[in-house]
């Protein structure tokens, strides 16, 4: 029988298992590695300590740990482990070491797939991506690409899942050059990301529009602009032909940020992003909204994966087997 130890985090009492997988694989990782344009999938099975490593793709991609070793735990879908975060570290590849993740550009596409079990969106609000946003409120020096993030009340996305995509790096500006506060573009699913049980989480930037997908299924959104904070013109008659951006899918159309020493080297100290895992740089600081939670698996494609596409992958993660 594997040994148990209890691991206390504020408010919860997970159980992880030391010795032995509890589960084993119970995943398809040949489904991910097939499907064309991966850059990168990681499936989590290396120990607390050690760097964990992508497979498939061009290129090799190694997520370093931040803030102390991050705990494995003996379940998972693919490797029959996974991560855990505890809201205090994050796993990262400096900007310039992201290679091909660095996927940014005016006709960029991007999809993000993630198997996980997430725990407290009060504080746990990223999955990952490469998403530096600066200082805070009307401040202009981020250099955001593309991230999939979780409870943004801000625009209509309390407790939902909103991938972002940006193509200023810093804040939303509208047609006329005024600027948002915030970076506005993201879209909002209907239901609120499940916590507290095994689930996929994805989205995809097919150059146009952002979707979001919970389970494996678009979980598609009408904007109500009131309620949505999403009454601006900026929303409701700049989406396509003066009509508005949508709430899931939401019209972005404008590509992605690309980040250039010469061109923001100073309005932009910071450099470009990192690709980081759990968290990201938010308000001035790494740990503000840190993750807590198991991470099975993650997959990054430079292509718009289909409705269909994404579904197979939600399927060939078999979460239902997990809990």
């Amino acid at each position: 029988m594997p040994t148990l130890r209890k691991v206390f985090v504020p408010s919860l009492v997970i159980i992880l298992t030391l010795n032995g997988c509890t589960n084993g694989p119970v995943g398809d990782t040949s489904v991910f590695l097939n499907t064309p344009d991966l850059v990168a999938f990681w499936t989590f099975g290396e120990e607390a300590g050690q760097q964990r490593v992508s497979v498939g793709g061009s290129q090799t991609h190694s997520l370093s740990e931040v803030g102390g070793p991050i705990a494995r735990a003996d379940v998972g879908p693919f490797s029959g482990y996974s991560a855990y975060f505890d809201g205090k570290q994050y796993l990262s590849i400096p900007y310039k070491e992201t290679g091909d993740l660095n996927i940014c550009g005016p006709d960029a596409q991007v999809s993000m797939f993630a198997v996980v079990k997430i725990y407290d969106l009060r504080q746990s609000r990223t999955i990952a991506g490469m998403w530096s946003e600066g200082k805070g409120k009307d401040d202009d020096s981020g250099t955001r690409q593309y991230a999939m993030l979780m409870n943004m009340p801000t625009y209509g996305g309390p407790k939902q899942l909103v991938p972002h995509i940006s193509v200023e790096g810093g804040v939303t500006m509208r047609a006329d050059s005024t600027k948002f506060p915030w970076c506005a573009d993201y879209a909002a699913t209907k239901q609120e990301v499940p916590e507290e049980r095994w689930c996929t989480l994805a989205f995809t930037y097919d150059g146009k529009y952002i979707r979001a997908y919970i389970d494996g299924v678009l979980d598609e959104r009408a904007p109500d602009p009131v309620n949505d904070k999403r009454d601006d013109p900026y929303f409701m008659q700049e989406g396509p032909g003066g009509a508005n951006r949508g709430m899931n899918p939401y019209y972005h159309g404008r590509g992605i940020f690309c980040y250039d020493p010469e061109i923001h080297g100073d309005t932009k100290p910071g450099g470009g992003s990192d690709f980081t895992v759990g968290a990201r740089y938010a308000v001035g600081e790494m740990l503000g909204e840190a993750t807590i939670g198991y991470f099975g698996g993650l997959a990054v494609f430079d292509r718009a994966l289909t409705d269909e596409e994404v579904l197979k992958l939600h399927e060939a993660s078999s979460v239902e087997k997990l809990d």
